[in-house]
């Protein structure tokens, strides 16, 4: 299998720190919204509009376009019209196949937290976006993209190749 052309690392950072701020509020909402106090009570209408909700959905549909379609995701666009071209080239370009492996790892992480939410279980749509944040934090701060540190953990351990050769 051949290596994919390399990216400018800087993007995915660049996005994370979007993801940041938009599961900041995400788990903000959740915390004052209904997932901590009312779910149970709380009919399935109510939980699919809850403001928490409804901004997860957003995210993961965004999460979900960065896995589908790298090229035409919209902080990835931002990223290589507005940013890139007022930077100095990277010193080196790095294998896509990880932040969008990161990408669906998110994608996994706040549908989970979204299903809960719909049965009512408490909690977890905010425990949900916080672990995303934290995830996403840790990439725009430090450059850490804990993703796809699993991503290349099972690379190493050959489970990769058996998933792409099924």
């Amino acid at each position: 299998m051949s290596t994919p052309a390399g990216i400018d690392p800087r993007g995915p950072r660049f996005a994370a720190t979007v993801t940041t701020a938009l599961l900041l509020v995400a788990t903000f909402l959740g915390l004052v919204g209904i997932s901590t106090q009312a779910i149970a009570a709380a009919s399935l209408a109510q939980r699919a509009l809850d403001p928490a909700f409804l901004l997860t959905v957003v995210i993961a549909a965004l999460f979900l376009w960065s896995v589908l379609s790298p090229a035409t995701a919209p902080w990835g666009v931002l990223f290589r019209r507005l940013v890139r071209p007022r930077l100095s080239p990277p010193r080196e370009l790095e294998d896509p196949r990880p932040p969008r492996f990161a990408q669906g790892v998110g994608l996994f992480v706040v549908t989970v937290g979204l299903v809960l939410h719909l049965v009512g279980v408490p909690w977890a749509l905010p425990i949900a976006t916080a672990a995303a944040f934290v995830a996403a934090f840790l990439n725009a701060a430090i450059g850490l993209c804990l993703g796809c540190q699993f991503y290349l953990l099972l690379q190493r351990a050959g489970l990769l190749g058996r998933v792409a050769s099924v």
